[in-house]
This record gives C-alpha cells, structure tokens and sequence, in this order.
C-alpha cells in the first residue's frame, strides 16, 4: 500500500552552510512578500489575483531586468516556485473560508511576512534529494550533516520502496529540521495483531488518557504536563526578554533561550502522545474515541491552559493514521453522546454531571466508579455498533428540537423498550441510554 508521510531529521549545518540555510529562508520569504503585492495591486486593478502559475512566469520576467533583484541567482529556483504555491494556495483556502466551504475557523488574508516576526522555512520540490548516513543531500547545498541517523529512510530507498516528493528545511529554536515528505511501499498486514481485540479511550486532562479494553484491563497513562511543569521558567525568560532593549543583541539571546524553553515543551508534549498513541494502535483493532469541542473547551478560561497542554486534537490525529497502518480501525463517538454521564453498569443517565465530581455514583444501581473509568467503559460499548449508530439516539440528544421529544430512529429498537422510555420521561426519570445501544449492537451482528 503506497502511503504519503513525513521524514524529519535534525539539522547539523557549518556556519557557512547556517548562512545558506538563512539566505534561502530570506528569499522565500521576499517571493512570498513580492507575489502577495503583485496580487493585490492587480485585484485593485482588474478585481482578480495572480495565479501561482502566473507568478512565477511574471517573476521570471521581472528577475532578468529588475537591477534590484541581481541576487536571484544565488538560491535555487525551487524556493521561489513553492513560495508562489503556498501564496496561491492561502488565497484559494481564504475564498474558500470566506464562502463557507472550508471547515474550520475563519481565515483571514494572507499578510505580508517579517524577518522575526515569522517562521523561517523553505521547500524545493525538485532537484537532488537523498540522505545516507548521518547526511542529507539538498540542492544548491550539498551534504549537510544530521544530529540523528538517516538510515531508516536510506535503506527505503536503496530499496526502491520510497520516493522522496520533496524537502522542507525549517528553523525552530536554535535548529535546523529537514522534512522529506516521502511516498512509501509500506507493507500493511492483512489483519491485526490481535483481531477482535477494542478498547475505549477517554482523554482528560488530569490523566493523558484513560482506557478500558474488551477484557476490563484499566489503562490510565499520565500526561507530562510539559506546559504547566516549565510555566514557571517560562514566565522569568519571557520576562527577562521583555526588559532587554529592542534590537540589542542581548534581546536575541534572551528570545534565543525563550524559544528554546517553548521548543522543549513541545517536544515532551509530542514525545508522549506519540508513544501512548503507537501502544494502543499496536495492541487492539478498534479504537473509541469522542469527537471533543476543544474550541468550546478553550473558551473556559479555568480549563484553556490544561485542555492546550493535553493536545486532544493531536492524539486524535495520530491515532486515525496509526490505526490504519495496523490494520485498525478508529472509531469516533458523537460530540454530544453523553459517555461521562450515562452509568455503565445499567445505563441510567444523569441529567448534569459537573466537571468538579471526578467520581461518578449512579442513584439507580449504587455503582461507584472513576467519573473517566465509566467513560471509557460507555465508549467501548460503541465498539461493537459503530459510531454512527450511536450517535442516532433520538430526539433526546442535544441539541434537540423544541416541542416533544421524536421516536427513536435506531433499526432494530423494540417497541416495549420505546414505550417504557416515554412512560420515564413522563414520570420526570431521566431516560437511560443503554437499551439504545443494546438494541444497536443486537441490530449489528
């Protein structure tokens, strides 16, 4: 199976290869300045802006008879070519924020790009690219060492079961990253490890995760933390790079360690989620997870700083391509499928369950149990009937109609069942969610 990913490596450049390096990143960065007042001086003009195409031909135009413009041909032609791409393609992507088809918050235009004040990247999307060892091989720059082996890539392509599509060279902190995005043979088995085996996963932010597999094992793996352990040192660098003069070179060396405290927290961060994340694609075939409103949970100005510092969305991310590389399968539960406050013991569910009660006790069977315990046991029920189908509990599911409450619209719900509910809610009981699922899973085998 071909699949598309990543390769990062860290950088180890001379001084002489740092100052190619910074130039190239200098020159994207003018090609993306340059190309963005072309396209607004022309949709001033004409009411349309230049394509990436046309960029790129009004720039091989312009290069030959600007005398400004004499240094051109000291950096490779492919960091002009993909700066024009990513501006084309931040145009298309705001037109289409700004009409409704993009999901995701709104973008703005694209706006003009400061030395400092921005990421310094570059791409080449041709030209001699290879790594063997602990060097890589890039255009216009030769072999450049590597802190880190290359040889999991290299023994891909000695083997023709990788090609490398392209290279993007980018400064974080104090170092140098190279990022082949590769396009791989990789050997996908034909069923999992372990076959039949699920697991529900609740995440928090007292706890990285919290799971309950098929068998009833408890898994809790305990986050680093990494923003709230290194708050403190942030809070005296940034204070300490806010007191030096503005364009001083003591200035630079203070935000110099600032955003190196910044990288190493980001590092922890990915380092845990990355090995909780492989753990559990590798050990169970069907993965359950919730579909969280971390946008909504940001707007807690009590819980905004925890719910960054857990990386939901990114967990989420890793093990949608782990799963399927596994021969997994990821299943995501509705943003509004009430896990955290439906017993898992008999199904009886809370009307409120505030965030305060880490415990969570059912009146109706006396059940006590760990308020993310009992999530992660709801969610793995789902593993057996699919997201979809629990999702589809009826009316009763915020946000819901006004009026009366619908009928079920699960296939498969007996009558009895429906007709005990309703006689629930008309006693003022809230109504389990239990008999829904029971009716989906029977409905799925």
């Amino acid at each position: 199976m071909k699949v598309t990913q990543a390769y990062r490596f860290a950088l180890d450049p001379t001084p002489r290869q740092e100052r190619v390096l910074r130039s190239h990143a200098g020159a994207a960065r003018f090609a993306w300045n340059w190309g963005l007042a072309a396209c607004r001086d022309r949709y001033d003009a004409e009411g349309k802006w230049w394509s990436g195409i046309e960029l790129h031909r009004l720039w091989n135009q312009v290069k030959k008879t600007d005398p400004a413009l004499e240094w051109w041909g000291e950096h490779s032609k492919c960091v002009y070519q993909e700066a024009f791409r990513d501006l084309d393609r931040a145009l298309r992507e705001f037109v289409a924020s700004r009409n409704g088809v993009r999901k995701g918050r709104r973008l703005g235009f694209p706006r003009f790009k400061k030395r400092g004040r921005c990421r310094d990247s570059f791409r080449f999307g041709s030209g001699v690219m290879r790594c063997s060892g602990r060097m890589v091989t890039l255009p216009r720059m030769g072999a450049i060492a590597t802190h880190e082996s290359t040889r999991k890539l290299a023994r891909r392509l000695e083997n023709g079961t990788a090609r490398i599509l392209s290279a993007t060279v980018s400064r974080i902190a104090h170092r140098w990253y190279v990022s082949f995005t590769v396009q791989v043979d990789r050997d996908i088995p034909g069923r999992h490890a372990r076959p039949g085996s699920a697991v529900g996963i609740d995440l928090g932010v007292r706890t990285l995760l919290t799971a309950v597999d098929d068998r009833g094992a408890v898994i809790e793996i305990d986050g680093p933390k990494s923003l709230g352990a290194g708050l403190r040192k942030l809070r005296r660098l940034g204070k300490a790079c806010s007191r030096k003069q503005r364009g001083s070179v003591n200035r630079a060396k203070a935000a110099a360690r600032l955003a190196r405290h910044h990288a190493r927290i980001t590092n922890v961060r990915a380092d845990a989620l990355h090995k909780a994340t492989s753990m559990l694609a590798a050990r169970y075939e069907i993965v359950v997870v919730e579909d969280l409103n971390v946008l909504g949970m940001l707007a807690n100005r009590r819980l905004a700083r925890r719910v960054a510092d857990a990386s939901f969305g990114a967990a989420r991310r890793m093990l949608e391509y782990k799963t399927a590389w596994k021969t997994g399968r990821l299943i995501t539960a509705g943003r509004w499928y009430p896990s955290s406050k439906t017993c898992s013991g008999c199904g009886e569910r809370k009307p409120s369950l505030p965030l305060s009660e880490r415990t969570f006790r059912c009146d109706a069977c006396d059940l006590v149990l760990g308020r993310d315990v009992n999530a992660a046991r709801n969610l793995l029920v789902l593993a057996a009937s699919g997201a979809e189908r629990g999702n589809a509990c009826g009316g009763d599911m915020r946000p819901g109609p006004a009026g009366p409450t619908p009928a079920k619209q699960e296939p498969g719900a007996t009558p009895g069942v429906e007709d005990r509910d309703r006689r629930r809610a008309s006693d003022g009981r809230p109504e389990p969610c239990s008999h829904s699922i029971t009716a989906r899973v029977t409905g799925a085998r």
